[in-house]
């Protein structure tokens, strides 16, 4: 009869591993003017497919009115700032003094627990730009697993910002922006708990990548979280609020303008004065009405086992197939001189307790015989 089992030693195993990438754009006329209030177009900031929550702590963004069962979700929005944080003549950040002050502080403090984890104390480290300053008013953009997949795939992030005077409608930058990347940077750091990141910088126009840039944030990768300093909308104007007083100005970059500031309101607030005295969803209102546009690559990281089962010429030579035989007698034979024959058609393999765990099929059968020996290669992808 047939041989019905064969062991696959470790020399007949071995694995791998793709990576699948996609191009990921987000458009600024998604983010804020296509969809709006009763079909509108302009119904800035309460689109339609921005989705605002009682508890007020972030914002999320979807690609479709988000009541819709077509809606995506795209990525959140949120602000935060640390306890060390210096806003005016060196004074720390009082709570009370500041709208949404202790949900601010909370979510500093929660973001940077996952993402930069805690110091030999064990209290919670600050945001820092590796080699720079730290980071201690932040905005984060906090992207779906729908786009990111596995992770967001290394220098392929570009995000663009308008920063033109007039800004009276949403997505309407007077053709001024500054574009943030990542591929400027080919070092890459992986001190966080939260995996790799790698630091965003920025410049007028996409420029060589061996060229760099001004450092305007992080991103981690594997979280799939964009952090930007909020010192990079650097306003040069001494009533506002001008952060850190340790912070070089000339590496960051005025965002606000005369006449339409920031909002459509016309509040012309610069965005770190923004983040202390507004709302969290009025500040994620703000950076969605400059933002222009966000591309990059997500990473689909695709595992794979192989085994490698082969079949000697003196083996599987015969059907398990009851109607093979006939009164002991192989039907497929002509005369006794014939050599025995098979044609397979599965492979099943088992686990040590001979338990069926998975069924490879193949696409035609293979004709087996003592002149001859096969080798099929079998993948598992998980």
């Amino acid at each position: 009869m047939a041989t019905s089992f064969k062991s696959i030693s470790n020399t007949d195993i071995t694995t791998t591993r793709t990576l699948l990438h996609e191009t990921v754009p987000v458009t600024g006329t998604i983010v804020s003017g296509t969809y709006g209030i009763d079909g509108t177009a302009t119904e800035f900031p309460a689109e339609g497919n921005i989705k605002n929550y009682s508890h007020g702590m972030f914002q999320s963004v979807f690609d479709y009115p988000y009541l819709s069962s077509s809606a995506n979700h795209i990525f959140d929005i949120t602000v935060g700032y640390a306890t060390s944080s210096i806003w005016v003549s060196g004074e720390a950040v009082v709570d009370g003094t500041n709208a949404q002050n202790t949900e601010k502080l909370n979510i500093y403090n929660q973001m940077a627990q996952i993402l930069v984890g805690h110091d030999h104390t064990g209290s919670i480290k600050e945001f820092k730009i590796p080699g720079g300053d730290e980071i201690r008013e932040a905005y984060f953009i906090n992207f779906s697993r729908l786009l990111i997949k596995d992770e967001i795939k290394k220098g392929s992030l570009t995000m663009s910002f308008g920063t033109g005077s007039t800004y009276t409608t949403a997505h309407n930058y007077n053709g001024s922006s500054r574009t943030f990347y990542d591929y400027g940077d080919t070092t890459y750091y992986t001190d966080s708990p939260a995996g790799d990141y790698a630091i965003l910088t920025m410049s007028a126009e996409p420029p060589d990548p061996e060229e760099g840039g001004k450092p305007v944030g992080l991103v981690y990768y594997q979280a799939g979280i964009v952090v930007l300093s909020a010192s990079m909308f650097y306003v040069p104007d001494s009533s506002q609020v001008q952060g850190n007083a340790d912070h070089d100005n000339d590496n960051y970059i005025n965002m606000t303008g005369s006449g339409n500031g920031l909002t459509k309101d016309d509040d012309n607030l610069s965005f770190r004065h923004m983040l202390v005295s507004s709302s969290i969803s009025g500040t994620a209102n703000a950076l969605r009405h400059r933002l222009d546009n966000i591309e990059f690559q997500n990473t689909t990281e695709l595992n794979s086992t192989i085994h490698f089962c082969r079949m000697n010429h003196n083996e599987f030579n015969y059907s398990s197939n009851p109607t093979y035989l006939t009164a002991s007698k192989i039907q497929v034979k002509n005369t006794n001189s014939d050599l025995p024959v098979s044609y397979v058609t599965s492979i099943g393999l088992y686990g040590s307790d001979n338990a069926l765990l998975a069924v490879a099929k193949l696409s035609e059968p293979l004709k087996k015989d003592p002149t001859n020996e096969i080798t099929l290669r079998v993948r598992l992808d998980y």
